[in-house]
């Protein structure tokens, strides 16, 4: 049996990624009702409004879901009072050190995973006793790898070093990809981008279409210098490529973002002046699909092409 169906008690070994403004509770019970594991994006969340999407994610699915709270915002131990108390049993923590909660949530009966882009992240997170580890490479959408390993360098590489289930994440939007990922060590997939576009997402109808229009070459990893993000090129990104030109500090960089940039262009559609996190596999998204869709696409393509390699 798949270690991650096994861990997660999911059909498939197919997580959502837990993405701000677009992962609420409708995603998140679909991708769940449909055989994946969906994720709760907390990021983007004032407390009230995550026990709010726990709730009504209880209340849409039978099967097991999870919550992803980046270690960077805010609110964060808020989170995980409410996440203890509703009773939500799996926990994707990511952007921060893992040492931090995780034994705090693990005594609580929480399965916990975390996000990571290196070598030093991944051991760090064997330390801390997570159960799992995602790694994600820099073609993924939103907080990134400082590094820029590419996903099929970085998964035979965290492989290497650890005996936990192996989630590979960044750049995958196909069975092909889920295939390849798993030929390369993974037990299954962290998938983000394409749920972003998807009819269930909560993300703005502007931001869904600004993917499916994307091309190749239409993101970037940018602003390193506070933590790496890949964006969709636009108005606002190119007044960050301003700011790098005129030499701004640290701060002017925080200033110029400091104004809700994400949710001003992700979930109220501003496309112009808003921050538009998405990954490298945008360009191949070309329709806004259901959730069972896209499900129901990604295994029957991941069955088909593992059969046509057998058949070689």
């Amino acid at each position: 049996m798949n270690r991650l169906n096994e861990l997660f008690k999911i059909k498939y070994p197919i997580i959502q990624g837990g993405m701000i403004w677009c992962s609420g509770w409708q995603l998140a019970s679909t991708v769940s009702n449909c055989g994946g594991l969906g994720l709760l994006g907390s990021g983007s969340m004032y407390p009230d409004v995550l026990r709010h999407h726990i709730k009504k994610c209880k209340q849409s699915t039978n099967n097991p879901f999870g919550v992803n709270i980046p270690l960077l915002y805010p609110n964060i131990e808020e989170h995980i009072n409410i996440i203890i108390e509703e009773k939500v049993k799996i926990v994707f923590t990511s952007a921060g050190n893992p040492k931090k909660y995780t034994q705090f949530l693990k005594s609580n009966g929480i399965t916990v995973v975390h996000v990571i882009a290196n070598q030093k992240f991944a051991l760090k997170c064997i330390d801390s006793g997570v159960d799992a580890i995602v790694a994600e490479g820099f073609e993924a959408g939103g907080h990134n790898g400082i590094d820029e390993i590419t996903t099929m360098c970085l998964i035979p590489q965290i492989k290497s070093i650890i005996d936990v289930p192996l989630i590979a994440a960044g750049g995958i939007g196909s069975g092909g990809a889920m295939l390849a990922a798993m030929c390369l060590g993974a037990d299954g997939v962290q998938i983000g981008s394409l749920f972003a576009a998807s009819k269930e997402s909560s993300a703005h109808e502007n931001f869904k279409r600004k993917i499916i229009e994307s091309k190749l070459g239409d993101t970037q990893l940018t602003l390193k210098e506070l933590t790496p993000v890949r964006l969709l090129k636009n108005e606002f990104y190119e007044k960050i490529q301003n700011a790098y030109n005129s030499n701004y500090s640290k701060e002017e960089l925080i200033n110029l973002l400091s104004k809700g940039r994400s949710k001003k262009g992700m979930f109220e559609g501003d496309m112009k002046n808003g921050e538009l996190e998405i990954g490298q596999i945008s360009a191949s998204i070309k329709n806004i699909e259901s959730v069972e869709n896209i499900m129901s696409n990604l295994i029957n393509e991941f069955n088909l092409t593992k059969q046509e390699l057998l058949d070689l």
